[in-house]
């Protein structure tokens, strides 16, 4: 049995939800939900229909583990295990298993090789266009794109906004990504240059406070906002509305704000992810991939529970190579096989897997 509830506010697409409710599978969710609302909506799926509470998370950004963790904690001896999607959500978990408040195994799909490498980069390299498009219909060519952050979420984004031609700029904190983003081409910057030349600003670090009052202040007028990190604690809308002498609401998820120097600031989703509050998210074939890696993970913490202690865990490699290849022939990809001895050669399986656990993709 499987209930379902949404991960953001904005990320429900309505003819999905009704999709699945047409087929008899609880579902509580719709577009543009209030924070209570989504709140209401991930507590209507911790019991069933017959009264059975919840024996197992499939999480996308954390809510629903926290959730259980801090508010229904009598729930957690029932549960076998997590798999958790998000960057974010695996950042939560790591911090609750340092902190010790984690008290179910997890398995962390987000490091999948076929999650991480795909969704995050070559989703995101789609999606992110998308979401901008749809909401300003804004020409890209010729304009200044503040990337903030350059993990695999921002090397598509920044990949997709220089093939429509944009200059671009990134943020970083980390010196192997600063130095990544400087090899490729990209301007490397702090915040406080880059929100003076920036045109359209995207988040995508998964971390608080990128863009604050202070950045909004010195953009140029009409600068576009927008996140594709999880959660709205990216840019600073709370200071817009607290601060701006105007906001109009264009459209919806559309809001420009008339700050007190003049200038217009154009912030998309309400800070939140412009790819499903401004679009349909990523295409369907690279979440296969990483749908895929949740349903495997939600097998392998039910079949194997005694293998995984509380903790946060990696799917093995043989079955994230399994992903990759029950993709292949909707692409038409034709796998070499290696031979006996080119496989006794390298040491390896015939069959894999082909890489160790610390190889980098």
């Amino acid at each position: 049995q499987v209930q379902w509830s949404s991960c953001n506010i904005f990320s429900t697409q309505d003819h999905a939800a009704a999709a699945i409710a047409k087929a008899g599978i609880p579902v509580f969710a719709w577009k543009g939900e209030t924070d209570e609302e989504y709140l209401w909506c991930i507590e209507q799926t911790l019991y069933f229909k017959d009264g059975q509470p919840l024996n197992m998370i499939l999480d996308d950004g954390g809510d629903l583990t926290n959730l259980v963790h801090t508010k229904y904690p009598q729930l957690l001896k029932g549960i076998r295990g997590i798999s958790e999607e998000t960057t974010t959500g695996v950042h939560n978990l790591y911090k609750m298993k340092a902190n010790g408040t984690l008290k179910v195994p997890a398995i962390n799909v987000n490091d999948s090789v076929t999650k991480s490498k795909f969704d995050n980069l070559y989703g995101c390299r789609e999606s992110l266009i998308d979401g901008i498009k749809r909401a300003t219909d804004v020409m890209i060519a010729g304009k200044v794109a503040v990337v903030a952050g350059y993990g695999d979420v921002g090397k598509g984004c920044a990949q997709a906004l220089r093939s429509f031609g944009a200059r671009v700029i990134i943020t970083e904190i980390d010196p192997i990504n600063a130095l990544q983003a400087a090899m490729e081409g990209y301007e490397v910057t702090t915040m406080e240059e880059a929100c003076k030349e920036g045109n359209i600003f995207v988040t995508t670090t998964g971390c608080t406070d990128i863009v604050q009052g202070r950045h909004f202040e010195q953009m140029k007028d009409d600068a576009i906002v927008c996140n594709i990190g999880h959660f709205d604690v990216e840019v600073d809308a709370k200071w817009l509305n607290d601060n701006a002498v105007e906001a109009v609401n264009v459209k919806p998820q559309v809001d420009r704000y008339t700050l007190r120097n003049g200038r217009h600031i154009i912030l998309l989703a309400e800070g939140r992810l412009v790819n499903l509050g401004c679009a349909m998210g990523h295409p369907s074939f690279v979440m296969s991939n990483s749908f895929t890696n949740q349903v495997l993970a939600q097998i392998e913490l039910w079949t194997h529970s005694d293998k995984y202690a509380v903790g946060v865990h990696f799917l093995p490699k043989k079955l994230d190579e399994a992903v990759a290849a029950a993709h292949l022939d909707k692409l038409s990809v034709k796998l070499t096989k290696l031979s006996d001895k080119q496989a006794k050669y390298l040491g390896l399986p015939r069959d894999g897997p082909f890489k160790p656990d610390h190889y980098r993709y």
